[in-house]
């Protein structure tokens, strides 16, 4: 469990970076598990699997190959992975999370795990997860759990400080859901993003509602993320879960409360995607086969 001094400092920045969140053996048994899945990526040209929805549940990059794997996502893979189940449900993160949304307890709202593996293309445009997952209260806390090291170079997340505390944007534009906040919002508001970086085992545990995004990794060092959302158990969803999952709603911390918290926001409910993932909805391109 984590201290008073860094709650206060998540709720007043908006993220928080805590180290030795798992043991190396658990991250270890985690990493095992994503080392056999990019093996298998080597023999697949397009995304692959099948989740609850019929959906790719792993999603490669533009650049992937067999020679040059660039398996960027996994969805859900609490269902195929007891370790990843494990991690999500009953560790330390779920742990963290309950305290930091702040209710009577949480719940799971959906797992993935997004990886840039060495000197590939994947990117992540600025953007808020709020306007993906939108709930009743905005007490959601995403949590990024670093299977490999990441550094200030290999394609760290980079947010900004307080934007939590700020309006939600839309990440709608010319009648499309682009899953990214405009250029006029990204030259006024993100100029001056703060990296997320640690040691392996190492968990970055961000507000729903902050402005972040990453850059490429163009380094020989994996940068390997396992992220689970969490949201407060008094929060009721709204719209279509985008990564809908068998263990989606499971309360992972405190008590069932039987009651719905309400705080005043105003969006318009996101589209989810065709494709694998909401990298092709950045990307401009979603369609069935993404």
């Amino acid at each position: 469990m984590i201290e008073q001094w860094q709650i206060d400092k998540y709720h007043e920045q908006g993220f928080l970076v805590v180290e030795n969140v798992l043991t190396a053996p658990e991250v270890a048994t985690l990493q095992s598990d994503f080392d056999d899945w990019v093996e298998d990526s080597r023999q697949h040209a397009e995304p692959w699997g099948e989740t609850l929805d019929k959906r790719a549940r792993f999603d490669i990059e533009s650049d992937h190959s067999a020679t040059h794997p660039s398996l960027r996502r996994v969805t859900s893979p609490t269902e195929i992975s007891e370790a990843y189940k494990k991690a999500a449900l009953d560790s330390r993160v779920s742990e963290i999370a309950g305290q930091l949304v702040g209710s009577s307890g949480a719940r799971l709202h959906h797992s993935k795990v997004n990886s840039k593996l060495p000197h590939t293309a994947t990117q992540v445009k600025w953007h808020q997860d709020f306007p993906f997952t939108p709930h009743s209260n905005d007490d959601l806390v995403t949590c990024l759990l670093m299977i490999s090291e990441v550094t200030m170079e290999n394609g760290p997340l980079q947010v900004i400080p307080g934007s939590h505390k700020g309006p939600l944007y839309t990440h709608w534009h010319n009648d499309q859901f682009t899953g990214a906040v405009s250029s006029e919002v990204e030259r006024l508001y993100c100029q001056n993003p703060v990296s997320c970086f640690g040691p392996v085992g190492s968990v970055c545990f961000m507000h729903s509602r902050l402005l972040h995004a990453s850059s490429p990794n163009e380094t020989e060092l994996p940068r390997t993320l396992y992220i689970s959302v969490y949201a407060a158990e008094d929060a009721l969803p709204f719209g279509e879960n985008p990564l809908p999952s068998i263990h989606t709603g499971l309360l992972v911390y405190g008590t069932e409360s039987g009651e719905t918290r309400s705080t005043p926001n105003q969006l318009r409910l996101p589209e989810k995607p065709k494709g694998a993932s909401f990298f092709v909805q950045q990307a401009g391109s979603d369609s069935v086969k993404s």
